[in-house]
């Protein structure tokens, strides 16, 4: 790659390509292999909650509920309190990391099939873990602790761990937008909301009361964010472009080091196994990412 020069990637395009990686580390949280793997541990599988927490926090290690939830940032304290209060009991997080690789070995060859063994998933694997090892992971917990992680061998789980990479490294930097935007974890959901990103219902489910969802509008409504319904001002929409933008730019570093025409070529790659991905029904048609409307 010396002595190639390299095009700058839009922050549009940044965007874009987290678009096209988030459902490929999404799996982990909707999967039945996954959760066959959890349920083995022994965590409930009622819901998607009781595995989500420790399999999002298992690569900071036995980190406690006040560590996950500063992390997690959006999520009530109680509600991360009620699923990692005793996670750890059930099995720790070596155990965890183990299953969920095992979980998404399963998931991936079970929607793609013989393309996991496929050149183009293999050049994309390589593309992404490029960039995923590019990205710098200073102030940025998530991504950094997945980093400390051993890469995998096969080239479908490299592909899973680089997009795991990215997408917290983009998320952490998410965070920090927020902080810089004086937006606290309830007062996010709700503004976010408040622009049509998903539905309040879907925000609904990180766990905070009618009258803590209540007080955040009145929070943001005495700075002239909301309008008297819950939707956004003309400052508010300017507030959460605002975010948007600056979480664009810090997620940025990743695909600059990687280069316009080899992001491009990756997201070509990854177009049939994206596709592929979203037709197994496995993931909510409406996200609290705000995935397509932002």
């Amino acid at each position: 790659m010396s002595g190639k020069t390299l095009e700058a990637v839009e922050t549009a395009r940044v965007r874009q390509l987290w678009h096209l990686l988030e459902p490929f580390h999404a799996l982990l949280y909707y999967a039945p292999e996954v959760e066959e793997e959890m349920a083995a541990l022994g965590y409930g599988t009622e819901d998607r909650w009781p595995t989500y927490f420790p399999l999002r926090a298992a690569p900071l290690g036995e980190a406690g509920a006040e560590r996950v939830a500063s992390a997690f940032y959006s999520f009530s304290p109680r509600m991360v309190a009620r699923h990692m209060e005793g996670a750890w009991g059930i099995a720790g997080p070596r155990e965890v990391l183990a299953a969920r690789l095992r979980g998404i070995d399963r998931a991936y060859r079970a929607i793609l099939g013989a393309a996991v063994e496929g050149p183009s998933l293999a050049e994309a694997a390589a593309l992404a873990r490029r960039a995923a090892e590019s990205a710098g992971a200073e102030g940025r917990p998530l991504a950094a602790a997945n980093v400390e992680l051993p890469w995998p061998e096969a080239p479908h789980l490299q592909l899973w761990h680089a997009a795991t990479i990215l997408r917290e490294h983009r998320g952490d930097g998410h965070l920090a937008a927020l902080l810089v935007a004086g937006l606290d974890p309830v007062e996010s959901l709700v503004s976010f909301a408040a622009i049509g990103a998903a539905s309040v219902e879907r925000f609904e489910s990180r766990g905070w009361s009618r009258e803590e969802w209540a007080a955040a509008r009145e929070r943001l409504s005495a700075r002239g964010l909301l309008e008297p319904d819950g939707t956004a001002t003309r400052e508010g929409r300017a507030l959460r472009r605002r975010v948007e933008e600056h979480t664009d730019r810090l997620a940025a570093a990743p695909w600059q080091s990687l280069g316009r025409a080899d992001a491009d070529r990756l997201g070509d790659l990854l177009g049939d196994h994206w596709v592929a991905v979203l037709s197994s029904g496995l993931l909510p048609s409406e996200s609290t990412l705000g995935i397509g409307k932002v």
